[in-house]
């Protein structure tokens, strides 16, 4: 890896809220409403942690309709297991995962939150901004 991606890379994993999401990517795709609801920010902060993660090529977006899919893309899937020295064992304990992340994480998926906020928009269009 280039001398540049190594520090794209790390200026990336520097900043807690992106670990936070690279750790919740590491369980499961997520959409932009998805990861609004567990880190409880704004759709433009996330979208703004999301070019971070995917300039330094630990996620990438998938087009689905309107909506944006982020995941960690396969080419980099080994690197991050292999950075955060089992990003599995990470994910089941607390320190990894945070706790609240994990139930807030259960939460979407039970609520299907997905479904309802990008289902919802997708029917009424987009909201006017003024």
């Amino acid at each position: 890896m280039p001398m540049n991606d190594t520090v794209k890379v790390f200026k990336a994993l520097a900043d807690p809220t992106r670990l936070r999401v690279l750790l919740l990517l590491g369980v499961r795709e997520l959409c932009v409403c998805e990861l609004t609801y567990i880190l409880k920010m704004g759709q433009s902060r996330v979208s703004r942690h999301m070019r971070i993660l995917r300039e330094a090529g630990l996620a990438e977006d998938l087009r689905r309709g309107r909506w944006m899919i982020y995941r960690i893309p396969a080419r980099s899937r080994a690197f991050v297991d292999g950075l955060f020295a089992g990003l599995e064992r990470l994910r089941r304990r607390d320190s990894g995962l945070r706790a609240g992340d994990r139930r807030k994480l259960e939460a979407c998926v039970r609520k299907n939150i997905r479904g309802r906020v990008c289902e919802a928009e997708r029917k009424e269009g987009p909201t006017q901004r003024r």
